[in-house]
């Protein structure tokens, strides 16, 4: 007996689970000391993101100007901002790392805490002073928690350039020095060291002005001791200075006046650096610096600069221990400004270095590993393409799918992220922008299309260490198109290969030389070829002339025996695949058209085969969607829905269903059988160019040019299961509300029915009640149902006044409304009915994690007077019809009286004489 097959459940809900958008555009950069969270800029506002899960943790309220410099002090109490309006705010930094869509309001503002922009800002290592250097060459220190300005530093020759706390640590805690050090540099290269134990505002002067460098210094630092600074700048050179002859004077001679020569700081070193420096900082030396003080030649530290590495420096020699960062090989003038180093922050506590790149890259070196342990790509512009990738299955056949992503941006660079971690690598090696990408062998392999007239072939690194460094590398490349490579299909089908692997065997390019190319990928050793060696080249194997026009997209049925080609010319054209293998010397593949499918007003812009079924699916500009049957060519379907051109198709649950994405920012989920649209999501505001679906069919990924990409999970039996339970629920409480009615229970019985949000029965429970005894003395019928709606709370008495205007707008209501509100405003007083208004917008501030303001008491008399003003319409207007039924009852009765012809006398009584 043949066992019924059940088909599957239709998938009608998806959720935005998370999103990957716009991170960091520009401005400064500041991370936690514990490297778990990082602060960065996009446009004017400030965002707070969790650097372990890529979330976003919650954003700062800005003044809608851009962002100068910022800073979070090293306890992580307080985040310091200043905006290009000049001010100065002081926020609370947040301890939790749970999302939050309220934006974190500001604790202090100074409206103007400089006179000119701020362009550096510094947090002293007890977390108390903050320093901060403008435009005007004045460098000011404030009190943090109170918020006032205790120096006030004149007197560098323009922009102030770096500034860096000197408070000595000594592990020796009878050597802890009580003065505190402020090392400034400007424009005018020179660095001074102001004293910050005195107590003056204004006038200081500097105990010392060290002179070395010959261009503006970018970097300042001072070991742990406070005895050496280094210095380095964009004259390519770093300078080590000794300031132990300005500690020794300030403890032998601080009752002396005037200034000793010897005490000046001693230049020690200068170590050519060979770039133009952004950033330094001083590392921990491998000496145990218990034992004894810290030499010069033990000293280390990092450099970053126009290279785009982090070099990791050795005073002794002066020479590089090693360099954090891939170089690139092929370097033009606008990608040497991109890669380039603005930012460098070492986090001591994780022993990682983060650089921050001129092209909104954010990397985490980690130290110990000398591996990129982190990375974030802060903006990906418009998003043209993505795909699902499983690099772990490369490895072993049972690894994890879809663990990483691939997007194809408006950028040269590939960017692949962690699915989970949202951690990011660029893969370099197209000269121009990225068109268009497909997975081949289950999503082992990934190739790219570009402007650049080339096609390119990735394989994942092979590595058994979880904590190294992933990433894919370039393994062939496909050249000789005359045009764009604007499409690209690899063969869906795996080849087990000579090592024994799955692989693709062969791949199609698209061009808008109008061409379709077929390439032999059977030669390419995929897994084992060494990361870094050149990539082989493919041969073509033939070359068609397809499309009048450019072709914008290619699909290879699930079993490698058709091709689909889309074009401008508003046609989609359908080949056989003939692939011959056997032989090892030569390899053969031709390409046959079988048909061409027609009816499309406009350019198709994508095609895909169906899964399970010989069905095509094509999108076009004429904002449609049509089901193609693949043996006689003919459309079986058309789907309108959208309000633009359809860009992007796939197939959904075994062929039952379709996804559709199109300009006009819509991802549409579509019954193939009906015809119609059982769900639109909606997280987009341009182009959603890009469209990806994982293999489980869970998770639906799109992207569009607004560089958001949004994961919509299916939650379809989750939204089934709510639904199940609130029905449940529902019916719990109709049960539990007819039992109270039956016991006369009218309180329980009100409160219910407004809990459950039913007007309808609190309707019929009045209208009853009213109808009992009219002769009763009860206000609103019933003695019990006034000492309710005497004593109910706030949020259920506004809920039944809203009820009763609603009801007073009918007139087949408007009795019972009209007696509930005699009933309401006869027991309670105007003072009370105005305090339940308030207390109902305190417990919505309370509910949605909002606290509640002074401005409580105003929203609530605004409710309350938006009530009355909608209920005094409607009363008089049934005042006035009252009165006209009172006059025309005086007329009835007048007929009435004519009508008698006397045979009533004036007292009503007949006569029998």
């Amino acid at each position: 007996m043949a066992v019924p097959t059940s088909r599957p459940k239709l998938r009608t809900a998806f959720k935005n689970a998370r999103k990957i958008s716009p991170l960091y555009t520009s401005g400064p950069v500041a991370v936690t000391s514990d490297g778990q969270k990082i602060v960065t800029c996009v446009g004017e506002e400030i965002l707070l993101t969790d650097v372990t899960s890529g979330a976003e943790i919650c954003r700062f309220l800005g003044d809608t100007q851009a962002i100068s410099s910022l800073c979070i002090t090293p306890s992580s109490s307080h985040l310091l901002v200043f905006t290009s309006s000049l001010s100065l705010r002081i926020f609370e930094f947040p301890k939790s790392v749970r999302p939050s869509s309220h934006s974190i309001s500001p604790v202090r503002v100074v409206a103007r805490a400089h006179d000119a922009p701020i362009h550096v800002c510094e947090s002293d290592p007890t977390s108390t002073y903050l320093a901060s250097g403008s435009a005007d060459g004045v460098v000011k220190v404030w009190d943090i928690l109170r918020g006032f300005i205790t120096h006030v530093f004149k007197g560098h020759g323009g922009v102030v350039s770096a500034l860096k706390f000197n408070y000595p640590q000594h592990s020796d805690s009878l050597r802890q020095q009580d003065s505190m050090q402020l090392v400034t540099a400007s424009v005018d290269t020179r660095i001074r060291i102001f004293e910050l134990s005195q107590n003056r505002i204004g006038g200081l002067k500097p105990i010392s002005v060290l002179e070395g460098h010959s261009s503006v210094p970018r970097g300042l630092d001072v070991s742990s001791d406070g005895r050496w600074l280094v210095s380095g700048g964009r004259d390519s050179v770093v300078l080590v200075w000794d300031l132990s002859p300005l500690t020794s004077a300030n403890t032998t001679e601080s009752s002396k006046k005037g200034k000793n020569k010897a005490s000046v700081p001693k230049l020690v070193k200068t170590l050519p650096i060979l770039e133009r420096v952004e950033a330094l900082g001083l590392l921990p030396s491998d000496e145990d610096s218990s034992s004894s003080a810290v030499g010069v030649n033990d000293l280390k530290f990092f450099t970053g600069g126009e290279s785009g590495l982090i070099k990791i420096w050795e005073a002794k020699e002066g020479t590089t221990l090693f360099s954090l960062g891939n170089e690139q090989t092929k370097i033009s003038d606008d990608s040497e400004e991109q890669r380039q180093i603005v930012q460098g922050i070492y986090l001591p506590q994780t022993s990682t270095v983060v650089s921050v790149h001129a092209d909104q890259n954010i990397l985490f070196h980690s130290l110990s590993t000398r591996q990129l342990s982190r990375q974030l790509i802060g903006f990906n512009d418009e998003i043209v393409d993505v795909t699902f990738l499983s690099p772990a299955l490369a490895s072993s056949s049972q690894g994890p799918r879809d663990t990483h992503l691939a997007l194809a941006t408006n950028s040269s660079l590939i960017r692949v992220y962690s699915s989970k971690t949202l951690d990011a690598r660029l893969l370099e090696g197209h000269t121009d922008i990225v068109l268009a990408l497909d997975h081949g062998a289950d999503g082992r392999v990934l190739a790219s299309g570009s402007k650049d007239r080339s096609a390119r072939i990735w394989a994942p690194n092979l590595s058994t260490d979880e904590d190294s460094d992933w990433g894919y590398h370039c393994v062939a490349i496909c050249e000789g198109h005359g045009e764009s490579v604007g499409a690209v299909a690899m063969s869906r089908k795996a080849s087990v290969d000579g090592n024994g692997t799955p692989s693709p065997a062969f791949m199609f390019t698209g061009s808008q030389d109008r061409t379709i190319k077929m390439w032999d990928l059977s030669e390419i050793d995929f897994y084992s070829q060494a990361h870094g060696g050149d990539p082989s080249r493919c041969k073509s194997l033939m070359t068609l002339k397809a499309h009048d026009k450019d072709i914008n997209s290619l699909d290879v049925a699930p079993n490698d025996r058709l091709l689909v080609s889309g074009s401008q010319d508003r046609s989609a054209k359908i080949y056989s695949i003939s692939y011959n293998n056997s032989s090892q010397k030569s390899v053969s593949g031709t390409i046959t058209l079988l048909g061409v499918c027609k009816g499309h007003k406009r350019g198709v812009w994508t095609v895909r085969f169906g899964k399970e079924e010989r069905v095509l699916a094509t999108g076009s500009g004429d904002k449609t969607v049509k089901l193609w049957n693949i043996d006689d060519f003919s459309c079986v379907k058309t789907f309108e829905g959208h309000t633009n051109s359809v860009l992007r198709v796939d197939f959904l649950n075994a062929g039952m269903q379709m996804v559709s994405s199109a300009s006009d920012g819509l991802v549409k989920i579509w019954n193939v059988r009906e015809e119609e649209c059982t769900a639109t999501l909606d997280n987009h505001e341009d182009k959603v160019w890009a469209l990806a679906i994982s293999a489980d069919e869970k998770t639906i990924i799109s992207g569009a040019a607004d560089s958001v990409v949004t994961f919509w999970e299916d939650c379809t039996e989750e939204q089934e299961q709510e639904k199940e339970l609130e029905r449940e629920e529902m019916v719990l409480k109709e049960q539990d509300y007819h039992n109270y009615l039956s016991l006369n229970d009218y309180r329980k019985a009100i409160q219910l029915a407004l809990a459950m949000q039913q007007p309808g029965r609190l309707l019929s429970l009045f209208r009853d009640i009213g109808s009992h005894d009219p002769e009763s003395l009860s206000l609103s019928g019933d003695p019990a149902v006034d000492e309710v709606l005497r004593t109910l709370s706030g949020s259920d008495l506004t809920r039944l006044l809203r009820y009763t205007r609603d009801w007073n707008a009918n007139a087949k209501t408007s009795e019972v409304a009209q007696r509930v509100l005699f009933a309401i405003f006869k027991l309670r007083t105007a003072e009370d009915v105005m305090k339940m208004f308030t207390d109902e917008v305190v417990e919505l501030s309370l509910v949605s994690g909002e606290l509640a303001d002074s401005s409580a008491d105003i929203k609530g008399g605004n409710a309350l007077k938006e009530l009355i003003d909608s209920l005094v319409p409607y009363t008089e207007r049934h005042l006035t019809r009252m009165d006209k039924l009172l006059q025309e009852s005086y007329t009835v009765d007048y007929i009435l009286g004519e009508m008698d012809d006397g045979l009533f006398d004036d007292d009503g009584d007949l006569d029998m004489t």
